[in-house]
């Protein structure tokens, strides 16, 4: 039997790296990317469609497809297609749904993502705008979302609606859309700071019907669905950030041993190994948090806090490392050629993505409260 980690370190070894400055610069995706990962089985991580893996292997194998991966847009889009679309749908979904969609999701040739964000909700999801109408043998959806990573290339997104409004929180429910229903629009892709090659845009739905089938668990249960949703995605999304982070680290070292200034290599000066030890501090802190995130069990309310605590470490210490290996490197640092002002525009990224910091910690801080 393969090994699934050795499986993801070789898929993403042979990523095509020469072209990603440029790739990033155009904010262009990478197809063929996508199709070696969806090969390894990657797409459908975790199913039986696709690699299978436990929670705690599924942690070490991202963080090795991290690793060797420099391409975290395509990192950010392969976590938003497997924490976002298909860890729903073939947890909550009929089997119909997942014959429909199973296969293809997992087997990457279609591309999945999630809808719910919205111009006035964002970690509040609450209050939703975007409607759904009961209507003869289905519903008609109406509202519009931000900032949906893959929108612009998914084949199938998951929507969050409103259907029962004055039920507040009790009255959502999740829909599976297919693109191709009229009535569903991904406008050109929203240009970002970082995470450049994955593609982040919009989806609007003007009247756009869909069957009774296209109901994802039952009506009320959309943000009990959308709460399980994040929790698995805070567990694993952080999993390739450590992989980049040891990476990272790895080229700093090797920095600091052939970079020579007064006749020593700058490892030998204190503030540049102070900051090397730095480093591993916060990335061997970032690894111990995501494999307890992974191997969480008990209470879903301990779950949720260690995944929020998984989360927003590791997204701070990103930015913290990427910061240090600009100092080691100097000027080259700065260089677009570095690479590494590419990490840390993706890694301010990962402050925001499933929650911002401030959400996690808040989250921290009730289960605190709670007990």
């Amino acid at each position: 039997m393969k090994d699934p980690i050795a499986t993801a370190r070789a898929a993403a070894a042979g990523l095509d790296r020469g072209s990603l400055i440029d790739r990033d610069r155009a904010g262009t995706f990478d197809r063929s990317g996508w199709i070696a990962v969806a090969e390894a089985g990657l797409t459908g991580l975790g199913t039986e469609y696709g690699l299978a893996a436990d929670p705690p292997t599924i942690a070490r194998l991202l963080a090795a497809f991290g690793e060797e991966c420099h391409d975290n847009g395509l990192s950010l889009a392969l976590n938003a297609h497997l924490w976002g679309c298909v860890g729903p749908l073939m947890r909550f979904g009929t089997e119909r749904q997942k014959a429909m969609y199973g296969a293809r999701l997992c087997g990457g040739s279609a591309i999945g993502a999630l809808a719910a964000t919205e111009p006035d909700a964002g970690s509040d999801l609450s209050t939703l705008s975007t409607r759904a109408e009961r209507r003869d043998d289905g519903y008609v959806l109406n509202g519009r979302k931000l900032y949906v990573t893959n929108a612009p290339l998914a084949d199938v997104v998951i929507v969050l609606a409103a259907l029962d409004p004055e039920r507040g929180p009790l009255g959502a429910a999740m829909f599976v859309v297919e693109r191709g229903t009229p009535g569903l629009d991904t406008p050109e892709a929203t240009e970002t700071m970082g995470f450049r090659t994955a593609r982040v845009g919009e989806v609007v739905l003007n009247d756009c019907r869909v069957s009774a089938g296209a109901l994802l668990g039952a009506e009320g249960a959309g943000l009990a669905i959308f709460a399980h949703a994040m929790e698995q995605e805070r567990r694993f999304i952080m999993a390739f950030a450590v992989g980049a982070m040891q990476r990272q680290l790895d080229a700093c070292v090797r920095r600091a041993r052939a970079r020579r200034q007064f006749g020593r290599a700058i490892g030998d000066f204190q503030q540049i190994s102070g900051k090397l030890v730095d480093m591993q501090l916060r990335l061997e802190t970032a690894r111990g948090l995501l494999h307890r995130a992974a191997e969480a069990g008990g209470r879903r309310s301990q779950r949720a806090a260690l995944a929020a605590m998984a989360k927003y470490a590791i997204s701070e210490a990103w930015v913290r490392n990427c910061e240090d290996a600009i100092q080691i490197h100097g000027g080259a640092g700065y260089a677009v050629q570095a690479g590494i002002e590419r990490e840390l525009r993706d890694a301010i990224g990962s402050r925001l993505f499933s929650g911002t910091s401030e959400l996690q910690r808040e989250t921290m801080a009730r289960t605190l409260m709670l007990g």
